[in-house]
């Protein structure tokens, strides 16, 4: 069978447990319709690029499908009538991810970074910071050098 993998944007103002039981609706309708779904994965509500449906956040959510193209087809004409899902796309792959996809390892690289950011640090605010100058030495006075070019 053909491997896809399936991502939908529910609603922000639905709750998480109405975005999972959209999820166990349409895995339902793949395992009616003689598939399989591997892995779930919930990203979570996250900003849109652009308005949808005056929506400016939505759910996240990826599905791994292994089913035949009329199972899925019948999950897309569900989709489309739902008041809740925004946006869906599916894409046939070769072969499904193992493990987490690339979405939930950047958040969790992001979550470790968290405790120290660049303005932590010593020495504080980077390129705004009036304080040391760091290895570049003491700011030159101008005014001298213009004065200097002047005269020769």
């Amino acid at each position: 069978m053909p491997l896809y993998e399936h991502v939908f944007l529910a609603r922000q103002d639905v709750t998480s447990q109405q975005v999972e039981a959209l999820v166990e609706q349409y895995k339902g309708i793949i395992e009616a319709g003689g598939g399989s779904v591997p892995k779930v994965e919930p990203w979570g509500v996250k900003s849109l690029a652009f308005r949808i449906k005056k929506n400016r956040k939505a759910h996240f959510t990826l599905l791994n499908i292994d089913a035949p193209p009329a199972a899925v087809a019948e999950m897309e004409r569900q989709m489309s009538l739902s008041e809740d899902v925004l946006r869906f796309m599916t894409l046939r792959v070769e072969e499904l991810e193992e493990g987490q996809s690339v979405m939930l390892q950047k958040r969790d690289r992001d979550d470790r970074r968290e405790g120290g950011g660049r303005f932590d640090r010593e020495g504080g605010g980077g390129r705004f910071d009036r304080g040391d100058r760091g290895d570049r030495g003491p700011r030159r006075d101008r005014s001298s050098d213009d004065d200097a070019s002047d005269e020769a």
